[in-house]
């Protein structure tokens, strides 16, 4: 297998270089996301109340008199105007950034307790990579923590629409006939509603004020539930060409059963297209994450996720005067091109084998 995924890697670097680092920065945002709690600084929801809207800090190696240290450091910042929220940097306190630093507790993976964080500065210091949202919380911190939400949506909800679509898809076009007419009329009643409606009005049906992992897994769900219907289309259209191949054939004269056909012979002939159409599909879920939580109906505070840590920038002053709250949403673009360069890396690797 490890063999396989080389060879996978290789071919991909030399065909196409920005797929094959878009699958290594897509592999690092997972790992991240994986090991958010130790790898911030702070979790997210620790409150600076005395630093609303800071500004990112900014890693220094040499001083303000020209001095070169080994150590990288941060200046500390003293609020000057509480009402414009601006800052000054005091220069008479460095900082030293030191790695495993302890800090507040936290479970790795879940269910190993630890004080220990990979990187912070020790005493009355503050390190703020990305700047502070309007509580004083820690951007970057909140960033690796909704990176959780965000690109775990776009994982699950493919999985599950995709199988949806594989089942429904390859009965409608093996059996064909009635079973064919009754499912695609079901997916074309689907398909008639607009996606985002539909999705406001599923998640409508729910308090507001659920606990945030039940919205999650709503999210998850309502999404889901809107993504099978067009790629089962799809699906179904390959099944009906698979269906005629000598090998179908061969398995129905010996006596297969139509489950066992189409497990065996139907669905996985469709691996190569499923697995660049759920590459290209991601993004959408991952928008339709964001844009549920960017007006409320999403993730809930003080969770985070990259939708509702957007909907500070929705103020256009607030914008302007702290351009650091756009990280999510910078965050969000740079996952979508990463998916996208990978998917069209995927079609071109599957093309170039279905040549040979």
């Amino acid at each position: 297998m490890l063999n396989n995924l080389n060879s996978f890697l290789q071919a991909l670097y030399r065909r196409n270089s920005p797929a094959f680092f878009s699958f290594v920065f897509l592999l690092l945002l997972y790992f991240t996301a994986l090991f958010a709690d130790f790898i911030s600084p702070y979790p997210y929801d620790v409150q600076f109340r005395h630093y609303p809207y800071c500004p990112p800090t900014s890693i220094n190696f040499i001083d303000e008199k020209g001095h070169f240290h080994l150590r990288p450091f941060v200046y500390g910042y003293k609020l000057v105007d509480p009402v414009e929220k601006s800052y000054t940097v005091d220069y008479s306190k460095k900082y030293p950034i030191y790695f495993f630093v302890k800090g507040e507790p936290h479970y790795l993976l879940g269910f190993i307790k630890t004080t220990y964080h990979l990187f912070g500065v020790k005493g009355e210091g503050h390190l703020f990579l990305l700047g502070t949202d309007r509580l004083g919380r820690d951007i970057f911190s909140r960033l690796l923590y909704g990176t959780r939400i965000s690109l775990t949506v776009g994982l699950v909800g493919v999985f599950i629409s995709f199988s949806i679509a594989l089942i429904v898809g390859s009965l409608a076009g093996y059996f064909g006939g009635i079973v064919d007419t009754l499912i695609m009329r079901l997916v074309e009643v689907l398909m008639a509603f607009p996606a985002f409606y539909l999705m406001l009005a599923l998640r409508a049906m729910f308090p507001v004020n659920m606990p945030s992992v039940l919205v999650f897994i709503i999210i998850v769900a309502i999404l889901s539930l809107i993504g099978w219907a067009s790629l089962s289309r799809v699906i179904r259209s390959m099944a009906l060409s698979i269906r005629e191949n000598d090998y179908v054939k061969a398995a129905k004269v010996l006596g297969g059963s139509s489950l066992y056909i189409i497990l065996k012979h139907i669905i996985p002939n469709t691996f190569s297209y499923v697995i660049i159409a759920a590459t290209l599909a991601v993004p959408g879920y991952i928008l339709g994450e964001a844009a549920l939580s960017l007006i409320g109906l999403g993730v809930q505070e003080p969770f985070p996720s990259w939708g509702n840590m957007l909907s500070e920038a929705e103020n256009v002053n607030v914008l302007t005067s702290h351009p650091w709250v756009l990280a999510p949403g910078i965050a969000i673009s740079a996952v979508i091109v990463a998916f996208n360069l990978l998917g069209d890396g995927l079609r071109d690797y599957f093309d170039v084998k279905l040549e040979r």
